[in-house]
């Protein structure tokens, strides 16, 4: 009787520390896609505070192009009030688009494409860019990596006891993101 108590009481304890186990690994895991969010985030908020001086720089060369520059504060302002993953994606895709469109008018005033605020402004923009897409592909590595953990035996057991939810995919909604970009050498 005494044997069978102590086995009992040892798997018992081997339960609870498996038990707590998973569950620090889940938190871990869900604490670790907060933070490559956060990362996006940063980023994201780095690009929305260098787009209205990159709109003010070109507006004295472009008067003709006002519904293009009105566009991109659209798109900006809708970007920063999105509030979800899919939310945020989904707006960031049309910021995206309008930023293209913006670019594409540009290659018609040579002035602008040579003044050194602007060209100063495209790159920060441009190096900012990379930085999401590197934040947004840790993040969504993250969101990976938890998501299986939810849903993979026998943690999934814990997940639904502590009611984990899964991460949502940061991902690109825009077709014109996932076009090839044109290059060109011609000034």
């Amino acid at each position: 009787m005494l044997i069978a108590l102590i086995v009992i009481l040892v798997i018992l304890v081997l339960v609870v520390l498996w038990v707590i186990g998973a569950y620090n690994s889940l938190i871990r895991l869900r604490n670790q896609v907060r933070n490559a969010w956060s990362q996006i985030d940063v980023q994201l908020k780095r690009r929305h505070d260098l787009i209205p001086n990159l709109v003010e720089t070109a507006k004295g060369y472009m008067k003709h192009e006002r519904e293009t520059l009105e566009n991109i504060t659209k798109a900006r302002s809708r970007a920063m009030a999105a509030e979800s993953v899919g939310d945020k994606a989904q707006a960031e895709g049309e910021l995206n688009g309008a930023m293209s469109k913006f670019f594409l008018v540009v290659e018609n005033y040579p002035d602008l494409k040579a003044n050194q605020n602007f060209l100063a402004l495209q790159e920060e923009l441009t190096s900012t860019e990379n930085k999401i897409a590197f934040s947004r592909q840790n993040y969504n590595d993250q969101a990976l990596f938890f998501n299986n953990k939810i849903q993979m035996f026998p943690s999934n057991i814990i997940a639904g006891m502590f009611n984990f939810k899964e991460a949502e995919f940061f991902e690109i909604e825009e077709d014109a993101e996932r076009e090839v970009p044109k290059v060109d050498f011609d000034y």
